[in-house]
Order: structure tokens, then sequence, then C-alpha cells
């Protein structure tokens, strides 16, 4: 009896290596399987932009470029290959979704069971690929990214607050999964492609990506006992359990204007009770944002040098990379655009994986790392003075070490200086900083796009 009633979000005792193992391994599989289509449709963000003109081919497209000299094939009279659109339209569409997903969705997603939540990220992943496969304009490829993104938008906040319930070896393998999905989809991508594939073919073929998915989560991932993913957390015979509620108070204030709750869930209940009296409405109202504003101020020192990070790098992928382009480089500028995304992956993998050997308390380092890499790469394209597209990969690489380092470590200090009782919404509402600084690099990278393409 004493066993079934351990708090979820305790800290578990000792189970030796092989039951954490058991633990990360279908987490791994989760985390890359959960960012697998959003990764493709960001490598896959040269082909969909040009697919009307090439007819869905992978042939390069040869001409002047980052590294100057002559004009493309994309009726362009610019120094740089450039597509009409930025490619940073695609990455708007992955990413927009995602936002507005983080961004409100810690305040309601508890009314919904985890089972029932991954069930959609299946359905809209398998949608996403198959309506970026058949379609026939770029307006039904654009729709098919958002589909990716809500897919991971939905799924890394589900399965970021998910990891509050089991001990602390799941979060490095959720990070070292969504590393893993970015090498493998990046990977897969270019390699299928440079292979002879047609983008079609190559992401047919990546609709087992949601089938792993699935049989990851309700077959393979061992669930505490008293964990029940078909029911809404605020019912059940779990709604008794005070602790498994880890964003629910203990006692309710005696006044709701000095509401000092240590949870949003707290707030959220005690302003419900008034919300029906037409007298208190508006009273009401400032009492929850009051609550909610104390509890994401608390959350600022995290989101703000992760979305600066993410701000800047992004910013470099889908604003810049296009731009450096190399025409005496063996590799079309297609393919280059390609190894570029996956050697960032890589990068991201890798620190991504790092948390078992090494942390980092202090992200703000990597944010102005990162904005420094913006600056250089930004330079490198109006001067071109960088030799050769194997300086630029190595310098992309790096970038993806310091984007995946502010990831992971992030969400592990987060884990471990917010109460259990705030653990699980402080995990969810966090994940928005990245999504937060990549949107709005976007406005930048459409920017500098039309500014070169234009020259």
């Amino acid at each position: 009896m004493e066993r079934a009633q351990t708090s979820l979000n305790s800290d578990p005792e000792p189970r030796g290596e092989s039951h954490a193992e058991t633990l990360c391994s279908p987490c791994r599989l989760l985390g890359l399987c959960n960012n697998f289509a959003y990764v493709v449709m960001l490598s896959a963000a040269h082909d969909i932009l040009h697919q009307q003109e090439s007819h869905n081919s992978t042939s390069p497209v040869r001409g002047g470029g980052g590294g100057g000299g002559g004009n493309g094939s994309n009726g362009n009279s610019s120094l740089y290959d450039c597509n009409p659109v930025s490619t940073a339209a695609v990455l708007l569409a992955d990413i927009l979704p995602t936002l507005v997903i983080k961004a409100v969705a810690p305040f309601f997603i508890h009314k919904f069971p985890y089972g029932c939540r991954v069930l959609t990220c299946v359905a809209t992943a398998t949608a996403s690929f198959l309506l970026v496969s058949f379609s026939s304009t770029v307006g039904m490829s654009i729709l098919g990214v958002i589909f990716a993104s809500m897919s991971s938008g939905l799924g890394e906040l589900s399965f970021l607050s998910l990891t509050v319930f089991f001990d602390g070896s799941v979060l490095g393998g959720w990070g070292s999964g969504t590393g893993g999905a970015g090498v493998i989809g990046a990977f897969l991508y270019s390699a299928f492609t440079q292979a002879g594939l047609s983008p079609r073919t190559t992401l047919l073929i990546m609709l087992v990506v949601p089938v792993v998915m699935t049989i990851s989560y309700y077959f393979l991932l061992v669930f505490p006992p008293a964990f029940s993913q078909w029911q809404c957390m605020e019912e059940g015979p779990v709604r008794n359990n005070q602790e498994r509620r880890p964003l629910m108070e203990e006692e309710e204030e005696k006044e709701f204007c000095s509401v000092r709750s240590s949870s949003v869930q707290g707030v959220r209940m005690h302003c419900a009770k008034y919300q029906t009296l037409t007298g208190y409405w508006l009273l009401s109202v400032c009492c929850c944002l009051r609550g909610l504003g104390s509890r994401i101020q608390g959350l600022v020192k995290f989101i703000v040098p992760l979305g600066l990070v993410y701000f800047a790098e992004y910013f470099i992928n889908q604003g810049l990379l296009e731009l450096l382009f190399f025409p005496a480089s063996f590799l079309s500028h297609a393919e280059q655009y390609r190894w570029y995304q996956t050697l960032y992956q890589i990068g991201v993998f890798v620190s991504r994986s790092s948390l078992f050997c090494v942390k980092i308390r202090r992200v703000w380092i990597m944010s102005v790392l990162q904005c420094v890499n913006a600056v250089l790469l930004c330079v490198a394209v109006q001067f071109h003075f960088l030799p050769n597209v194997f300086t630029v990969f190595v310098i992309i690489f790096y970038e993806g070490l310091l984007g995946g380092a502010a990831y992971i470590n992030t969400f592990h200090f987060i884990s471990k200086e917010t109460g259990a009782r705030e653990r699980e919404f402080a995990m969810a509402a966090a994940s928005v900083g990245d999504s937060l600084g990549i949107a709005l690099s976007s406005p930048l990278s459409f920017f500098v796009h039309n500014y070169f393409c234009s020259r």
C-alpha cells in the first residue's frame, strides 16, 4: 500500500544501471521520433521551395553564390543563387505552430491525458510526411510543414512534462534522442537524396518514424505503477492523492486577493471559484494573471538565454546558410545546404548527449558565443572571405554544439532548481524559450535574404 501511494514526483529509489537504461532507451527513441519530422522539413527547405521549378528533382542549381560570381538558374540576377522565397518561410511554418502550442498549452494541457497527446503527435507527423510528399504546390508543402511543427511542439511539451514522473536519467535520454533526431534526420535526407532518391520517395520512407514513436511510447516505456496515461490530470483515482498533483495547492487561501500559491494549478482552481460571480470577474482575472506572472517570472533567467541562443543559430541556419554557396566546390548548392544542416545537427547531438559527463550552469556564455557566430557568418556573406565550404562546415558544427548544450543544460537546471509541485509546469513553460527565439529570427532572416538577393 505504501508503495502504491509513493509520489510520482519524489526521488525514486536507486534501482541500478539496468533500470536506468530501461527508462532511457524508450526516451531516446521518443526524443528522436518527436523531432524527426521537424528536422527533416528544415533539411528539405531548399527542395520544398524549389520543387515547382525543379519538378521535385534533387539536381543542383549551379551558379553564383555566397562565394561570388555568376547567376543561378533560379531566374534571379543576384550575386547569390537565391530561391525566390527565403528558406525562412519553411522555418516560420515549422516554428510558429510550435510556439503557439508551447505558449498557451501549459495552462490547459493537463486536461488531456498523455496517451491522447501522443496519438495526436503520431497523426500530425504522419500527415506532414504525406502532405509534403504528394504536394503539388509550395502552399500544400508549407501546410505539411505546419503539421510537423504541431507534432513536434505538442510532443516536446508533453514529454518534457512527463520526465518529472521518472528519475533524472530520462531527461538525459530525451536530450540525447532529440539530438539524435537532428543527426539521423538530416543525414538520412541528405544521403537518400544524394544517392538519387527524389525528395518525395525519401519522405515516404520516413513514414516509419511515427510507427516507431507509437511502439516506443505504448509498448516500450515503463510507467510508474500509479501513472494513468488515459485519465485527465484532474480526474480519476489520482485526484485525491496530494503527492500526485504537482501543480495543485495543498490548501486554498482564505482570501483570493492574497494568493500566494506555489503553483499555477492552485491559482487556476482558486480563481475559478469566483468566475461565476459577475461582480468579481475582473478581480479574479487580475488574481490569475498575478499568480501566473509570479510563476513565469522565476523562469525568465532560463528562457531568455535559451531564446537568444536559438535566435542566433536559426538566423544562421535559415537566413545565412542558403547564401553561403561556394560554386567551386564539388557539392552543388542544394547539397551544400543539406550538409550544412546535417553537420549542425551532429553538433547538437554531441552536446545534448553531454549531460552525462559535463554540466554548464552559465547558459548565457553560450548565448554570447552564438551571437558571435551569427555576426561572423553575416560578415562572411557580405565580403566572401571564407576560403571554402569546409571552413563553414567547422563553424556550423561548432554552432550546433552551442545550441545543443544550451538546450539540455537549461532543462537540467530547471528540473533541479524548481520545486516538485512546480516542476511539471516549469518544464513545459520554459520550452517556449527556444521556439520564441526561432520565431523572432524569421523576420530578420527574410530581411537579410531579400537584401542580399536583390543585389
